[in-house]
This record gives C-alpha cells, structure tokens and sequence, in this order.
C-alpha cells in the first residue's frame, strides 16, 4: 500500500507538542516532515530551531504545502476556530484538545463531512491506549454493553499518592502538575471535567449518541478526605475516579465519579498516572486496555499514530452513530453511594430509596445508601464543602 508524504503544521509546543516532536524525529517508517509550529510566545526559549516558529495562524493553514495541522493548544475556543478552519481548507487535521472536541462535536462531524477533510483524536481521550481506534474498528458490529474506566491520569496519580499515606492533597497535585500530568488549569482534573469530556468522545464511538457535556453528571475528587482513604483501606477497596457509560433499559447512562475498588477490579492495580479502560460486549465480553494516560510522550505516541493513521487515508466512519439511531441519554437509574458528612440534619432520609448502612459520632458521619442518579443530580447537600461522595464497589 502506498502512503501519503505529510507536511505538518503544528498550533502549540508544550508538553505534547514538544513530546510529538521527539517521537516524530526517533521514529522510522512514517513519511511527515514538520514545516511550521505556532507559538504564542515568541521569546520563549525553545529547544529547535527559531526557523520552525510563527505566531501567525495563517502561517500554516493558509499554506498549500501543508497538508495536516497539528493542533496541540488549551484554549479551547481557539482550537475551535483552528480546527474549524483548518477542516474548511480541506486539510487532515490531528487534535487532542478533549474539552473542544466535546463541546463542538456535532459541528466536527458536519465539517467532516462536508469538506471530505479527516479529523482524528486519539490522544483526546486516553493519550497512550487507543480506545476510539478500538472502538471504531474492532467493536464496529459488536454490541457494546458499556465503556468503564480510569480516564484522567492526574487524579489517578493524586488518589494513587493519598493511599500510599505519602504525601497530601496539596503536595500530589503540586508533584502532578510538575511532572506534566496535570493540565494549565488542574480544575477540570481533579472536578472530574476532564474525564467528563473524554466520556462525551467515547459515547459517540461507543453508542453513536452525542452527548453535550452539561448532560453529563460529573464528581471530582477534591472533597476526599484523610477519613475517606482510611475507610476505604479498611475495607480492601480504592478510591479511582471512574468514567462510565453503560446501556440500560431505557437507554444510555453516563457519569464520572470516584467510586470504591476492590481487588476483585480490572482498575485496582492501576495506579500513578496510567489509565485502565473495561470494555464490556455481548460477543467478545471484556477486555481491559492499560496505558499511561497523561505526559508528553504518551500523548505524543497517540498523535503520532493518528499522523501515521493519515498517511493511509485513514478517517472515522462512525459507524455506531449510524447503528443506534434514537439513542438518548438516561438517569434514571440507580447508583450506591457511600455520603461522608458533617451536618447531620444535611442528609436526610428520604435522599435515598434504601439505606443498608450509617454511622454518626461526634468526629464523624457517614451512610452507604441507594438513590437514583436523577435524584443524586439535585440533591441540596451535594456540593456541600462538608460531604464527600464516592459510588461503592456494589455498582
């Protein structure tokens, strides 16, 4: 089979910009050669040579010579706009930006479509493992009955030091963001957005649905505790923050939220900032797929695999989307969740249709009960600085 030459132009040069650069000049075999990187900050002391940069966008998409922009930036209006145009010149396009994808892809998928320009983002989702390749090509005719795991590398690594009893919150993310596993704004790790998006990218592949991104329920990890750990040491479980959508009944469920792990888990003995993936089908039951999920060269292997990707023409078919038509999301369904808490008048009672468990003492309250996600969703006491919520290894 012949491949394409790829002139590449790159938007960004940080952590994975520079880590696709190393990757791209170690490897043999694919045929691309870099010929321009937008900056933002031209004085900034960069390791390549000066000849390669620019600070004009136009630089690159208005290039004939380049055939596939790069787009590696965190402002996520801005990779819009790039992306957008980049599609509209007809040119391939490789991103990893996951909080733009999600929230525009439906328009992504038009321009596609309408341009005949491919848009691959494999290291939007799990950076090293390559979920939506999966999806997309083995799981095509299989029926998938959900998509659960460890998508975020830094709360994986955070959640991984706080059960070693190493070191503090504080001090874990600080280590993560120094070793480039945390994003420029740890808020959307350790919320639970991050992963959020990243579920929004996998239920089109997995279910053909697209979801936008306030639909989804999200629960980070800053609210865990000294206390939480403890518990859950005791017990033989973990804390992981966990994305999941699984078909249901009356259709699709999707939420990210920590949730208990015990050793019975494909996802306990994944830990720092590694990823783990379980994917559950009717024909070829479950299969895990580990891989680091956060760092330059993790992220810069799976761009390098989507570039190589295009060197063959390669483009997604969604296939799912064409399957599942009328596939909506659903919440009503029910979850176990273990509700550490102060204030005992906060938690009531009625909040959950069963409570199996509960415990109050003049230090500490907590109760393992079952209510509905749509119930859980509108719950007063849920963003109270005083509770921390975590599903049970029973879900």
């Amino acid at each position: 089979m012949n491949r394409n030459h790829i002139n590449l132009g790159i938007f960004g040069f940080g952590v994975v910009g520079q880590g696709l650069y190393r990757i791209l000049n170690q490897t043999q075999g694919i045929q691309a050669t870099v010929k321009k990187i937008c900056i933002k900050h031209p004085r900034k002391q960069r390791p390549i040579d000066k000849k390669y940069f620019t600070t004009d966008r136009l630089d690159i998409l208005d290039n004939p010579e380049i055939n596939v922009v790069v787009e590696l930036i965190d402002d996520a209006d801005a990779a819009y706009q790039i992306v957008s145009a980049a599609l509209k010149r007809g040119k391939g396009v490789v991103s990893a930006s996951k909080k733009m994808i999600a929230q525009h892809l439906p328009e992504l998928f038009e321009l596609q479509k309408k341009y005949n320009a491919p848009f691959l983002y494999e290291a939007a989702v799990c950076a090293s493992i390559p979920i939506i390749r999966n999806l997309e090509e083995y799981y095509d005719n299989d029926l998938l009955k959900s998509v659960e795991g460890i998508i975020n590398g830094t709360t994986n690594y955070i959640l991984s030091k706080l059960h070693s009893g190493n070191v503090s919150y504080a001090a874990a993310l600080k280590e993560a963001q120094d070793n480039g596993f945390a994003e420029s704004d740890p808020t959307h790790d350790v919320e639970g957005h991050d992963a959020k998006f990243k579920l929004c990218i996998i239920l089109l592949h997995s279910f053909g649905l697209f979801a936008k991104p306030e639909q989804i329920f999200n629960y980070g990890i800053t609210h865990i505790n000294e206390f939480d750990i403890n518990f859950a040491k005791q017990r033989g479980h973990k804390i992981k923050l966990i994305a999941r959508c699984r078909q249901e009944k009356n259709g699709v469920s999707a939420f990210v939220l920590p949730k208990f792990v015990n050793s019975n888990s494909r996802l306990t003995s994944i830990d720092e900032e590694y990823n783990g993936v379980v994917v559950e089908s009717a024909f070829s039951e479950n299969q895990v797929f580990i891989g680091k999920g956060a760092g330059g060269n993790p992220t810069g292997s799976a761009v390098l695999s989507d570039i190589s990707a295009l060197t063959y023409d390669y483009k997604y078919e969604y296939k799912k989307l064409h399957q599942q038509k009328g596939t909506a999301l659903t919440e009503n369904i029910p979850l176990e969740v273990y509700v550490r808490y102060n204030n005992r008048d906060s938690i009531k009672p009625k909040d959950f249709s069963n409570i199996r468990e509960r415990y109050e003492s003049d230090s500490f309250n907590y109760l393992i009960g079952t209510t509905t996600l749509a119930a859980f969703r509108k719950s007063s006491w849920l963003n109270n600085n005083d509770v921390s919520v975590i599903l049970t290894s029973e879900n």
